[in-house]
């Protein structure tokens, strides 16, 4: 039965052992996958050693073996069928088209997300399909990722022909009984080993207890959060969130005052006093990371490390700024409910869960009730990630995109109107609003393919990195915005928000950690000078609007889960979303909620690499409550659809 011997150029072996083979072969594959996938973003891993890369190698086989078994469950009982026709060629043919092609998927995704980790800081998840469903132009950006990134295609072709090569190496013969029904009742012990074993190997362990892995299971095997994106894979990703609900009832505290003494959502005026009417526009930046702003990174000597945002340095100078900033988010899609109508971006986004048609309160339907005209601009084609969608659920009475920009010499020919033409626009489109008016304006220019309009090719300084001069590009844009508002009779009474929907790599190794993954720069600007300052506190996109709301003393309760950064007693905090876990900053802390469990705890200044986990030798309760309230808070009232104040 274990003779091997050659055979047309072949060997063949006992069928299940050359199962075996082939699932072995699979997992070789997959770590290879993993292999690169770390030498492609090295930078991003900078805590990662020789011998901890093997030890997140070991971790990577129990995810590789989860998604293995799913997507190779029709081609294991297809094999495994103790009927003897299942030796002829064309049934052998057959099964080999199928384990080609389902496992060109996997490895599809585990090489896709070689770049894509770049631009989302995580593997990808389900959640990815819904927002390309609300993406309009994804044929010419995929057409366009396809041209620039053609060696992970390149790759992809020679592991695949490898894998097919290496499929044939063994081929099955069967158990030698010579009755087919003794052969047949010799399969069925087999198929029964086969399923147990299957069923321990998607659950993570053969133990009673052992629940199926999540993507959390990763943190057993590193050093840093951000590392579980080397030991999962993106099938298992993909596959663990899949149907995933976002908001799903906790019950850390049991009475609902308590939980209220500790957290409320819930803002009330504490006074009536005389209500500003200033004009108020937000301004959202593509992709700026707070690496690239030289103003907020004086440390910084290198030349290569030079601020690409001069005007925004200028402006800063002017402005109230929060040096100690963060997104809500990772993607576009995450940015806009949290900047406009402060709604973090928790498990999923709020624009693509099943919760997306709450009511919900926005600055545009609050001002809205005090007598503002609303707006909404952005270049790409109208529906790119539901933007247009949800700003109407939000109540903006207006949205201007590239239709209404109907001009298409200024298209990029990937994501939509270059940034300098559409920020004009939107100046000229604001003088004729009725005042006091509040706009929204999301830029495209500084995102891939990095492109830049024939006249600006050469002009502006080239980086360490591509985006650098798209960077500029957008700050100049932006100058020349200001430079045409400063004219326009609305300019001096109204209050300019800017900040940035999210980060990107920025090949600076203080930026390569959990918590700074999600910097960038908020700050408020008004004209005659009446905010300026420098606040190194906590601040995070959901604090905008109630900051907002009260600077213009907004007379009403409402319903928002950040911050007012005017507020000196506020409980500054900032909240995310990273790898499974919540991620809670207060103070000089970082903590981690994982299943419900709190898992990790850092003291990001002594400690910014996040290296020394404090579980378990500090004291901080406080902050522990203050995270779950949060966290359950948010989760409750979404599930519930309690996220506006009822009005008695």
């Amino acid at each position: 039965m274990l003779k091997i011997r050659l055979n047309k150029k072949k060997y063949e072996a006992n069928e299940y052992l050359v199962l075996l083979y082939r699932f072995t072969l699979l997992m070789v594959f997959y770590s290879i996958c993993r292999i690169l996938f770390y030498l492609f973003n090295t930078a991003s891993f900078p805590k990662v050693t020789f011998w901890s890369f093997f030890t997140i190698l070991k971790g990577g086989l129990m995810f590789d073996v989860s998604a293995l078994i799913y997507l190779n469950a029709i081609y294991m009982l297809l094999f495994l069928l103790p009927f003897q026709f299942k030796f002829n060629d064309w049934y052998q043919k057959l099964l080999k088209w199928i384990f080609i092609l389902s496992n060109a998927i996997g490895i599809a995704f585990n090489l896709m997300d070689i770049i894509y980790y770049r631009y989302i800081l995580k593997r990808t998840t389900a959640s990815m399909f819904d927002v390309a469903a609300f993406d309009a132009g994804n044929t010419n950006l995929l057409m366009r990722f396809v041209y620039d990134f053609w060696y992970i295609l390149l790759i992809l072709s020679i592991l695949l022909i490898l894998l097919s090569v290496s499929y044939s190496i063994l081929k099955p013969k069967p158990f030698p009984f010579r009755h087919p029904f003794a052969y047949f009742l010799s399969g069925i012990p087999i198929i029964a080993l086969v399923v147990a074993l299957s069923v321990i190997g998607v659950r993570g362990g053969w133990r009673h207890s052992t629940r199926p892995i999540s993507m959390n299971n990763a943190g057993a095997f590193v050093n840093a959060p951000e590392e579980m994106s080397i030991v999962q894979n993106t099938p298992f990703c993909i596959m663990r969130t899949w149907g995933k609900k976002a908001f799903v009832h906790k019950t850390y505290f049991a009475s609902e005052e308590e939980l209220n003494r500790i957290y409320s959502p819930v803002h009330v005026p504490d006074s009536l006093g005389m209500a500003r009417k200033d004009n108020v526009v937000f301004i959202i930046l593509e992709s700026f990371s707070r690496a690239f702003v030289g103003s907020l990174n004086p440390q910084f000597k290198d030349p290569l490390d030079r601020s690409y945002t001069p005007f925004l340095d200028s402006l800063i100078s002017q402005s109230l700024v929060f040096t100690n900033a963060f997104a809500n988010g990772r993607k576009s899609i995450d940015a806009i409910p949290s900047v406009t109508a402060s709604i973090p971006a928790l498990v999923l986004p709020y624009v693509i869960s099943e919760r997306s048609g709450n009511t919900i309160n926005s600055m545009a339907s609050l001002l809205g009730n005090q007598g503002y005209e609303s707006a909404f601009y952005h270049g790409a084609p109208n529906g790119s990630m539901g933007f247009d969608a949800f700003t109407k659920i939000a109540g903006f009475q207006h949205y201007y995109g590239r239709t209404e920009y109907n001009n298409e010499a200024d298209f990029d020919g990937i994501w939509g109107v270059w940034d300098e033409p559409f920020f004009q626009y939107f100046a000229h489109g604001m003088s004729s609003m009725k005042e006091p008016f509040f706009t929204t304006i999301f830029s495209i220019s500084s995102h891939h393919p990095y492109e830049l309009p024939a006249k600006y090719k050469g002009k502006f300084p080239e980086g360490r990195l591509p985006i650098n001069k798209c960077i500029r590009y957008t700050d100049h844009s932006l100058q020349k915005f200001f430079d045409t508002a400063r004219k326009m009779p609305w300019f001096k009474n109204t209050l300019f928000v800017i900040t940035a929907d999210h980060t990107v790599d920025s090949d600076i190794p203080e930026y390569y950690t959990s918590v700074n993954h999600f910097a960038i720069p908020i700050l408020f600007y008004k004209p005659d000078g009446s905010l300026k300052g420098v606040d190194h506190g906590l601040a995070q996109q959901i604090d905008i609007m109630p900051t907002v709301l009260s600077y213009l003393a907004y007379p009403n309760p409402y319903v928002a889960f950040g911050n007012n950064l005017l507020d000196p007693a506020a409980k500054r905090f900032v909240i995310n979303y990273i790898e499974d876990s919540y991620q809670f900053l207060s103070g000089d802390y970082a903590f981690y909620l994982t299943d419900d469990k709190l898992t990790a705890i850092y003291n990001r200044k002594e400690d910014p690499s996040l290296s020394k986990n404090l579980l378990g030798t500090v004291d901080l309760i406080q902050e522990q409550q203050l995270q779950k309230a949060i966290v359950q808070q948010f989760n409750n009232r979404m599930a519930e659809n309690r996220m506006v104040v009822e009005r008695k």
